[in-house]
């Protein structure tokens, strides 16, 4: 077995070194913070309702990629993105919106006081 020189040792830690840096910048950011495809989270009171919104790690039920969760007065409205990046939600599925706080602001205008119901999921 060939003796390990020092020029091959420095350039062998010189290339994991890159390389590790380089993984460490492109890596996934730790729990707690959102993925940078995701919206920011909110949480607000809009025309008297408590509406939030926040990343949810898994995607959701029929998501791929990182899914994204919003909630009036504690009750789950089901968004989705559109390929354009746009956002619908169940209770005004066909007036797209830019965001998902839009969403949950339009459904609140839309329900006109009345509580959102859950939405069945299969």
């Amino acid at each position: 077995m060939p003796e390990l020189s020092r020029r091959r040792a420095l350039t062998t830690a010189a290339s994991l070194t890159t390389v590790t840096a380089l993984t460490g910048a492109t890596a996934p950011r730790a729990t707690g913070d959102h993925h940078p495809d995701s919206p920011a989270p909110f949480d607000e009171i809009h025309q008297g309702r408590r509406i939030q919104g926040r990343p949810v790690p898994g995607g959701g039920q029929h998501h791929h990629g990182p899914g994204y969760e919003v909630l009036i007065d504690g009750v789950e409205l089901h968004v989705m993105r559109n390929a354009d990046g746009t956002w619908i939600s169940v209770v005004s599925h066909y007036d797209p919106v830019p965001t998902p706080r839009a969403a949950a602001r339009a459904a609140v205008a839309d329900l006109q006081g009345a509580p959102l119901l859950p939405f069945p999921s299969n």
